[in-house]
């Protein structure tokens, strides 16, 4: 039995959900996502809350019962809430500024680097070694702030580069005479 699976949906106040066949969309203040789930999984709602059952007991329906779960929750909390990922910038001259839906990254390069901001993302830079990515949608979130960490990642002599905010960098001795 999956724990996960068994915990049912709650709606937020504000938001609203509806199923049609094995699609759910759901309605909030920061927008509308939908999902399908697979044919293994039933998906029902019972007032302000939201169920998900398997429909047999083979391996597969199992699987897919708590994944089908947490993917609804992830829709529920990104239009009600919505998904952060809070970056910081460490390093001698490294520093970042928006300009329109532009990211503009100096991280020790020649150039300065430009990075275009996909749709559905809003990416600020409250101070210039700061950068905050915020979305409703988790995954989309969530390779977005990876792109713009990929540029400059962490080193583990200085600690210079893109980290997320939080983030233990393992340091390592430098070379002894």
């Amino acid at each position: 039995m999956s724990r996960i699976g068994k915990k049912p949906i709650t709606l937020v106040k504000g938001t609203s959900a509806s199923v049609s066949g094995q699609t759910i969309e759901v309605k909030g203040p920061k927008g509308t996502r939908s999902f399908t789930a697979g044919d293994d999984v039933t998906l029902t709602i019972e007032g302000e809350t939201i169920k998900v059952a398997p429909r047999g007991l083979s391996k597969r329906a199992r699987q897919q019962w708590g994944m089908t779960r947490s993917m609804v929750d992830n829709l529920v909390t990104g239009v009600s809430t919505g998904f952060k990922q809070e970056m910081e910038i460490q390093g001698v001259g490294y520093r970042a500024a928006m300009a329109g839906n532009t990211l503009k990254l100096s991280l020790g390069y020649s150039h300065e680097v430009n990075f275009e901001v996909p749709q559905g993302v809003t990416v600020t830079v409250p101070k210039q070694t700061e950068i905050v990515v915020e979305g409703i949608d988790q995954q989309q979130v969530g390779q977005v702030a990876a792109n713009i960490r990929e540029w400059r990642a962490p080193e583990p002599y200085k600690g210079k580069g893109i980290r997320y905010k939080g983030e233990f960098v393992f340091r390592k001795e430098g070379k002894k005479k």
